[in-house]
């Protein structure tokens, strides 16, 4: 009863393709594969400072 069959995922796709259509399923994961090379290539990138800049806060003098 939990579980679904082979039938329940053949009309599952159907609606999906019908939603999208072909030519998008393909379109998305492309941008999706696009947007996961960028974000790589920002973590990896050599620009970026090897030490985190910090603020020196100083206490208030006037007690």
């Amino acid at each position: 009863m939990g579980s679904f069959g082979i039938y329940h995922w053949l009309i599952v796709l159907a609606v999906v393709l019908l939603l999208f259509g072909r030519g998008k399923i393909p379109e998305l994961m492309g941008d999706v594969a696009k947007g996961i090379k960028s974000f790589k290539k920002g973590m990896t990138d050599e620009d970026a400072p090897d030490t985190a800049k910090t603020v020196d806060h100083k206490a208030d003098e006037t007690k």
